[in-house]
């Protein structure tokens, strides 16, 4: 907690910085659930995935965009994921499966949203299922 503190003005100093910090922060939290990570920062000509994690519950690849926020002053952090980015994960995601050979296991998208706020631990929140494309 203490080198949160420390780096606290240096992540809200560079957003860079902060939407790859909340990606392990996010990664970290879904791994402490059960999930196991396949792949981070899925690049291909439709758009990119943050993570790409399995569910050993059952059998899911589970597609996970990650929002970080400094604060929700002026919205929420899941506001972000919006109809158009939707759409390019789930372009992501096809490219994704084929790429992979994943065939007849469940896919699953979801959204992670972490607010680092002004003092404090991090706010994180998970929405499973959060959208069907």
């Amino acid at each position: 907690m203490l080198g949160l503190l420390f780096n606290r003005h240096k992540l809200l100093s560079d957003a860079k910085r902060l939407g790859r910090w909340g990606e392990k922060q996010g990664e970290r939290f879904l791994r402490r659930k059960g999930l196991r990570t396949l792949t981070r920062n899925f690049n291909c000509k439709t758009g990119e995935l943050d993570l790409v994690m399995a569910d050993p519950e059952n059998g899911a690849v589970v597609f996970i965009e990650v929002k970080t926020r400094a604060n929700e002053d002026f919205t929420s952090a899941e506001s972000a994921v919006t109809y158009g980015k939707r759409k390019k994960m789930a372009s992501a995601a096809r490219i994704f499966t084929l790429k992979y050979k994943i065939e007849n296991r469940p896919l699953r998208f979801d959204v992670v949203a972490i607010v680092l706020g002004p003092k404090g631990p991090p706010t994180i929140r998970h929405y499973q299922r959060a959208f069907v494309p």
